[in-house]
């Protein structure tokens, strides 16, 4: 069953609340009437929590670190005040005369906040404005910036910080504004050096804004640096969930949009890709954007999701990082016009875009990192209207669901269809008749593998747990790959059925001039090879594997004593993690092996071989240190005996 449409009573409950009764013409200190005029051409009235609370703010002289749900207005939050600084200015800058820069983490961010700002600077009068990200000619750039000037910059922080090295004729001494926008992100990505040393090269008297969806540490360090005495604003919302009667059950504070509804499905590890599948046929004629771990992913899922029969006209687009600046540029507003379509794509789109009209967001591949979970989800339901978000999710991954809700994103679970059809015929049908999509289903899915090891929360996304097999499966891939994670770890195999009586090495192209040159690089290949003596191509006799010692008494004591401290090193950390209230008593126990087995039965022992294994993880470090000392002590008996022999 799809998402039902909302109704135009919960969509307009939805408007009322992502509002407050605060209207920009009445806010205090005053806008200008040609702001006003502009806000009211773009159809905005009243002001969004956030944008209430920041714009005065900064037009009265105060920094502020702003903490919002995503899609809750954050970029009118600071393009209103740049523009209204900037028009209290007794006189007009001059051309070279910097007084305003704002900075974001992504090219598409950058250009979309510039974008949204022209009808606002516009109504300056001797203003000028300037973007600056990757992807264009840096020479032509500076050209434009030494001959013309700016008093506006907007770009990333790599392409600011290149211009500031290398053009010295534009002056901010006289900068009133710098407004760092997803300030968590421009620090994930690493531009910590870069943003250092743009404020650096600032004024230290001026106004500065520091707005995010998600306040790390990171973001607090850099606004003990760069805002004085900054005020805090925070914007949480109410998180609902729909309960059994229709009612909406309170769940207390969210960092998600009031109107956003979030959902997770169990999906068994072979049968996800057929789950996303009949997920996306249910959903059919809305506007999806499905999030997968990697480029190679995207790529492999953006070629076989259109030849499935479900699906076939159905506009399914790519857009990954790795793509070229004009073809994701165009795919994004290919994309954005449509009025129903799929967007499959990585975390490149997951900040900052405002792609109008968004109905679902599906997250196949949860992020590595749980705070871009929230900013994949507010791609729909942004500033007042309603959306709908779902993570697939294997059976072992399920404890990732509490550990949202600890951290203000709850969700509710969604029943994985029973009726699904199995796409994996389908995919293997397609590998067979083309290469390429052979070929990319291998790379995807050892792409997969690898970004799979990457999760920040590693003890729920446990890379050694993977059902290799299964997944496989899933991918529709005619073989496992031979990749080390396979060859050197106890992986699960299970599950994987090869396809009997294929050669995989004489599966063609389908395309027929890569086929051609497919054909001459093997013809030339095996040209080389009987070129070469016989005695080259002769393959050395495989040696007779020698039969294995048997070990001695102390090699197996040395072995098992090893074992032995590397179980006590690992308690030992637990237990610190328990002191320090990192884990609780019930994670300890479940992690020492002394917790709750899965079917609820208690572990054998109880709680006296638990005190036993605490007292043991208190005891490591003792011998640690005692292993530590000991060796020490020898190498300086060894030093000064060598030193004896040589008198």
């Amino acid at each position: 069953m799809s998402f039902s449409s909302s109704s135009s009573m919960a969509a307009a409950a939805a408007r009322k609340r992502a509002l407050t009764e605060q209207r920009f013409s009445e806010l205090s200190p005053a806008l200008s009437p040609e702001v006003v005029k502009a806000l009211k051409s773009g159809g905005f009235r009243r002001c969004t929590p956030v944008q209430a609370a920041a714009i005065p703010l900064l037009l009265s002289h105060k920094d502020v670190a702003v903490d919002a749900a995503t899609g809750s207005g954050k970029t009118l939050s600071f393009v209103v005040p740049v523009v209204e600084i900037l028009r209290r200015r007794p006189s007009p800058p001059r051309p070279h005369e910097v007084l305003g820069i704002i900075i974001s983490p992504t090219r598409e961010l950058s250009s979309q906040i510039y974008n949204v700002a022209q009808p606002f600077f516009a109504t300056l009068k001797g203003v000028s404005s300037m973007l600056l990200v990757g992807g264009f000619d840096i020479k032509a750039e500076l050209k434009k910036l030494e001959e013309e000037g700016a008093n506006i910059l907007v770009g990333t922080p790599g392409k600011l910080f290149d211009v500031m090295e290398r053009l010295d004729t534009l002056n901010f001494k006289n900068l009133e504004i710098l407004i760092l926008d997803e300030a968590d992100r421009l620090l994930d990505l690493g531009f910590q050096k870069q943003i250092t040393s743009i404020i650096s090269k600032l004024p230290k008297l001026r106004r500065t804004g520091l707005f995010s969806a998600t306040q790390t540490e990171a973001v607090k360090e850099l606004a003990k640096a760069g805002l004085r005495n900054p005020v805090r604003v925070e914007v949480k919302t109410e998180a609902k969930a729909p309960s059994k009667d229709g009612a909406r059950q309170e769940l207390g504070p969210s960092k998600t949009p009031l109107g956003l509804r979030l959902e997770y499905m169990i999906c068994e590890p072979s049968n996800k890709s057929s789950q996303l599948v009949d997920f996306l046929v249910q959903n059919t004629g809305k506007k999806i954007m499905v999030y997968f771990a990697t480029c190679a992913c995207v790529d492999y899922w953006a070629i076989v999701l259109p030849l499935l029969d479900s699906l076939k006209g159905s506009p399914i687009i790519p857009y990954h990082g790795k793509m070229k600046q004009g073809p994701r540029e165009k795919a994004l507003a290919s994309f954005s016009a449509l009025s129903s379509g799929i967007l499959v794509c990585t975390d490149v789109a997951a900040r900052g875009l405002d792609i109008p009209h968004v109905d679902l967001i599906v997250q196949y591949d949860p992020p590595q990192d749980p705070n871009v979970f929230i900013h994949r989800a507010g791609r729909t339901a942004r500033y007042d209207q309603e959306g709908d978000a779902i993570v697939f999710l294997l059976p072992k991954e399920d404890t990732y669901v509490e550990f949202l809700k600890r951290r203000g994103v709850p969700l509710t679970e969604r029943e994985s269809s029973t009726n699904a059809v199995d796409i994996v015929p389908q995919i293997r049908s397609a590998a067979l008749e083309d290469r390429n999509v052979m070929e990319k289903g291998l790379t995807a899915f050892v792409s997969f593998v690898r970004a799979y090891k990457e999760h920040h929360c590693s003890y729920i996304f446990s890379w050694k747990d993977l059902e290799i097999g299964r997944l496989a499966m899933e991918y529709g891939l005619l073989q496992v790959p031979s990749m080390p994670e396979v060859k050197h770890h106890s992986l699960s195999l299970e599950g994987f059925t090869p396809v009997n009586d294929v050669d995989v090495t004489k599966v063609k192209y389908k395309d027929k001039a890569r086929e051609k040159q497919r054909q001459k690089t093997l013809k030339r290949k095996a040209e080389e090879l009987a070129q070469r003596p016989e005695r080259d191509r002769r393959k050395a006799p495989e040696k007779p594997e020698k039969p294995k010692r048997k070990k001695t008494g102390k090699q197996r004591q040395a072995v098992q004593t090893k074992e032995d401290m590397d179980e006590l090193t690992h308690e030992y950390r637990l237990l610190k993690k328990l002191k320090r209230g990192v884990i609780d008593e019930d994670e300890y126990e479940k992690l020492t092996g002394f917790g709750e087995s899965d079917d609820g039965d208690s572990s054998d022992g109880g709680d006296s071989e638990l005190d036993e294994r605490k007292e043991r993880g208190n005891k490591v470090l003792k011998k640690v240190k005692q292993k530590g000392k000991s060796k020490g002590s020898r190498k300086f008996e060894g030093r000064n005996k060598q030193k004896t022999r040589r008198r």
